[in-house]
């Protein structure tokens, strides 16, 4: 008798790095899902039922259960399938290296150098000044307590690897539309190299978002939330 297998459906939206943390671990687990694209602007019924609380995408429905909130929902596939890469290292000690980073990366950098889309003039320029500061931490950081880490094939990548990609992959659009560089060969090598190997994965490959689409993304909700800001 031939085992059940899970039914397994992702609520997302494409531009978000939230959802994109969850397309990728599933990506890498190899397991087969639905997605379903969400009009954050006009949320469905769906969406609502499936996240009461918070009302937002990522939501995984794992036979008929709903898990929400993208790092949950990562730990949850980890322990749900348990087949290689596995998101944790073993020794406890690098574990929570990775869980420090990851909310570093979540607490004190992504919220600011999100800002700087928004922004111009004086205002933009400090936010450019501490987001740099912040990563060049995260740089720091990631040379200090992995130096050794190797990103060659899918079983490579764990949580903090996932985090980065999602977080970051996209600098390169953000610098082209917005003229700002906050990673860099040269002031942030580690974290600009961890990028590097990580975009020439399939895994990643096959859920990033074409440049040119995600450029000119950015320059219409730029253009849009300045305009706003203006006649505030």
């Amino acid at each position: 008798m031939e085992e059940k297998k899970s039914k397994v459906t992702l609520h997302g939206t494409w531009i978000s790095p939230y959802s994109k943390r969850v397309e990728i671990a599933l990506k890498l687990k190899g397991i087969l899902y639905e997605y379903v694209e969400e009009d954050l602007q006009n949320k469905s019924e769906s969406l609502i039922q499936l996240n009461p609380v918070h009302k937002k995408i990522p939501v995984l429905v794992h036979d008929g259960k709903p898990v929400a909130e993208s790092l949950v929902i990562l730990e949850y596939i980890d322990e749900t399938w348990m087949n290689s890469p596995r998101f944790f290292p073993e020794d406890p000690y690098e574990r929570a290296q990775v869980r420090f980073w990851v909310s570093y990366i979540n607490q004190q950098v992504f919220e600011v150098t999100g800002q700087i889309m928004f922004q111009e003039g004086e205002a933009q320029a400090k936010s450019v000044e501490e987001a740099r500061k912040r990563i060049k931490v995260l740089d720091e950081g990631l040379e200090k307590h992995f130096p050794n880490k190797n990103i060659r094939e899918n079983d490579d990548v764990g949580l903090l690897e996932i985090i980065i990609i999602a977080t970051f992959g996209v600098h390169k659009a953000h610098r082209e539309e917005i003229g700002v560089e906050i990673i860099s060969p040269v002031n942030t090598p580690t974290l600009y190299n961890w990028i590097e190997r990580l975009q020439d994965l399939s895994v990643v490959k096959e859920v990033e978002v074409p440049h040119d689409k995600l450029v000119n993304l950015i320059q219409n909700y730029r253009q849009k939330c300045l305009q706003q800001a203006a006649n505030a």
